[in-house]
């Protein structure tokens, strides 16, 4: 028996899905989930929060589909999307706070601590930052997104972005320090 592959490529799913076909539809959210679930997590401490954000997403990109223009990545699209989800439902649940404070960029600190850290601990310590911190952290660290981006979604100023950034950065530095002093015992 000879199997015959249905969808070539993504284009022809998004066609079919576009014209409400849920084979294809299905096919999409099971191609896009585990990223899209992994971009929530990265705003949403809680896994079961992080589920809900992303189906609302996936949602919205179904239901907004028509408006998707292969100028980009459809899966670009989907992850901005899930950004702004993520940080709408942030906003729902709590005043996220950016203070505005100036901060001396020139004393940053250089990224040369030497130290071996598993994923889940890398994720742990970005949970334990303040909001504001971590969704300016996610968005340009690990997203992409630049400050001018950044300050647009967030209605904030540009400079708030860098100063978010900068202490973000300063206090992950701070406490993979002081997870390699406990760890091994060395000042």
């Amino acid at each position: 028996m000879k199997v015959i592959q249905l969808h070539k490529n993504e284009a022809t799913l998004i066609k079919r899905a576009v014209k409400n076909n849920r084979e294809a539809q299905h096919t999409l959210f099971e191609s896009h989930a585990p990223k899209m679930l992994s971009v929530c997590r990265y705003y949403i401490k809680d896994v079961c929060q992080a589920e809900e954000v992303m189906m609302n997403g996936f949602f919205k990109v179904f239901t907004n589909l028509k408006s998707f223009r292969s100028d980009g990545s459809f899966e670009g699209w989907v992850r901005r999307i899930m950004v702004r989800e993520s940080i709408s439902y942030l906003r729902q649940q709590k005043n996220i706070e950016f203070p505005v404070e100036e901060v001396d960029f020139k004393n940053e600190f250089t990224n040369n601590i030497e130290t071996e850290i598993e994923v889940e601990e890398i994720q742990q310590l970005i949970d334990e930052l303040p909001e504001g911190y971590k969704i300016v952290f996610v968005m340009y660290a690990i997203q992409g997104y630049r400050h001018q981006e950044i300050a647009t979604m967030l209605n904030i100023a540009e400079s708030t972005s860098k100063s978010q950034l900068f202490k973000a950065r300063k206090l992950l530095q701070e406490k993979i320090k002081n997870r390699n002093t406990t760890s091994y015992g060395t000042n």
